[in-house]
C-alpha cells in the first residue's frame, strides 16, 4: 500500500520508529510532520497549544498540510496521534478516499494534558480504526464517535532498539548499579528520593529533575540532564544491572513503553511497579521483579544488585517473552492492519499466556 504517515519525524521518535516498521512490511511511506508545517518550536508556543487545543495554528497546519500533498495517491492515511489535525483535515482525507488508521499511545481522554487533545477528540468520527494502549480508551473513544476501537500493548522497535556490542568505554561511561532513564514527573521525584534515602546507588538519565521539589538529595544521582537517544539510549540500559520502569499517574499507565524496550535490550533486569499488566506480560520473580511501594523496590534492587546469576536469569527470560508475546511495532502494526479490515470492534490484541 501506499501509505500517507502524519507524525513525528524525528528519527528517534517512536513514530518514526513506528514509519520504518511499516516500510519493513513492504509499505510506501511518505512521513509529513504536522508540528513541522506550521507550529513554531518553542516552549511557550508548546505550552499555550496545550492549553488552547492547538486552535491558533490548526488551520495553517491544515492548509500546508494539503499543499504537500497535492497529486499524490494515497491508499491509506496512518495519523500518529496527530492533535494538530481537527475535522476540516480529516474531511479531506475522506474526500480523497483514504481509509484512516488513528494510533495513539498517549492518553487522549484523561486530565493531564489540559485542551492539548480536543481537535483529536472532536475527529474521532472520522477514524475507520482507532488504536489505543489503555483498556479504558476503548470505551471512551466510542463515546466521542470513534467508528472501531482496538488496544494493543506498547512494543519495542526490532532495529532502534536491538542490544549492541558494548566496549570497555561504553562500560566505563554508562554502568549503573540501578538506572532510571525518563523526564521527572511530580510523582517521581518523592520515589526516587525516597530509594535514595534507603541506600539504592541509583543513577538518573533525563530531562526536568530541575524542577523537582527534592532536586537537592536527587542532584547527586543525576548523571546526564539531557534526552538518551538511539545508541546512547540502548547503552545506557544495557550496561546496568537493574532498570527501573516507572508510570505516568497523570497518563494512567499501567505499562509503558519501557516496559517493552528495557527487556528486548537485554542486559539490566527490569524492576517495575506492580500491575494487573505487568504482571501479564512477565511472571513475577522470573522474568521480572515488582513492587508497590519504595521500600519493596528498594528490597526488590538489593536482592537483585547481591545475586548476579538471579539477574541475568531474568534478563534472558524478560527478553524471551517479550520475544515470544509479539510486541515488535512491526508485529504490532501488522495486527491493527489486520484489524482493520476486521468485522469486529472493541478488541484488544491478546497476550500469549505465561
Amino acid at each position: 500500500m501506499k501509505i500517507l504517515y502524519l507524525g513525528d519525524d524525528f528519527k528517534h521518535a517512536t513514530s518514526a520508529h513506528r514509519a520504518a516498521a511499516l516500510r519493513r512490511l513492504g509499505h510506501e511511506v511518505a512521513h509529513l510532520d504536522p508540528a513541522q508545517e506550521a507550529v513554531p518550536a518553542s516552549r511557550w508556543i508548546c505550552s499555550l497549544n496545550i492549553r488552547t487545543g492547538f486552535r491558533l495554528f490548526a488551520p495553517l497546519v491544515r492548509r500546508r498540510l494539503i499543499r504537500a500533498i497535492r497529486g499524490q495517491r494515497f491508499d491509506l492515511a496512518w495519523i500518529d496521534a496527530g492533535p494538530q489535525l481537527g475535522p476540516a483535515f480529516y474531511r479531506e482525507l475522506v474526500r480523497r478516499g483514504l481509509r484512516i488508521i488513528n494510533y495513539n499511545h498517549d492518553d487522549p481522554f484523561g486530565n493531564r494534558d489540559h485542551r492539548k487533545w480536543d481537535l483529536y477528540k472532536s475527529a474521532l468520527r472520522y477514524h475507520d480504526l482507532t488504536a489505543v494502549v489503555r483498556e479504558e480508551n476503548i470505551a471512551e473513544a466510542l463515546a466521542c464517535g470513534s467508528k472501531k476501537v482496538v488496544r494493543v500493548f506498547r512494543s519495542y522497535d526490532p532495529v532502534a532498539h536491538a542490544p549492541l556490542p558494548v566496549t570497555p568505554e561504553d562500560k566505563q561511561k554508562w554502568s549503573s548499579d540501578v538506572v532510571f532513564v525518563g523526564t521527572w514527573m511530580p510523582e517521581r521525584g518523592p520515589f526516587l528520593a525516597r530509594l535514595l534515602q534507603l541506600g539504592v546507588p541509583l543513577s538518573i538519565w533525563g530531562v526536568r529533575w530541575q524542577k523537582a521539589a527534592e532536586r537537592a538529595r536527587l542532584q547527586p544521582a543525576v548523571r546526564g540532564e539531557e534526552f538518551l537517544y538511539g545508541s546512547d539510549y540502548v547503552k545506557a540500559l544495557q550496561c546496568s544491572k537493574v532498570a527501573l520502569g516507572l508510570l505516568s499517574v497523570g497518563n494512567r499507565d499501567l505499562h509503558t513503553t519501557r516496559s517493552a524496550e528495557i527487556p528486548f535490550m537485554g542486559g539490566a533486569c527490569f524492576c517495575a511497579e506492580r500491575t494487573a499488566e505487568h504482571l501479564a506480560m512477565f511472571r513475577e520473580g522470573e522474568e521480572a521483579v515488582f513492587w508497590s511501594s519504595a521500600e519493596e523496590c528498594a528490597a526488590q534492587c538489593r536482592k537483585a544488585l547481591a545475586d548476579p546469576a538471579f539477574r541475568e536469569r531474568l534478563s534472558g527470560a524478560a527478553r524471551r517473552r517479550i520475544i515470544q508475546m509479539g510486541l515488535s511495532n512491526d508485529e504490532n502494526i501488522a495486527w491493527i492492519l489486520d484489524a482493520l479490515r476486521a468485522e469486529a470492534s472493541d478488541i484488544g490484541r491478546p497476550l500469549p499466556k505465561h
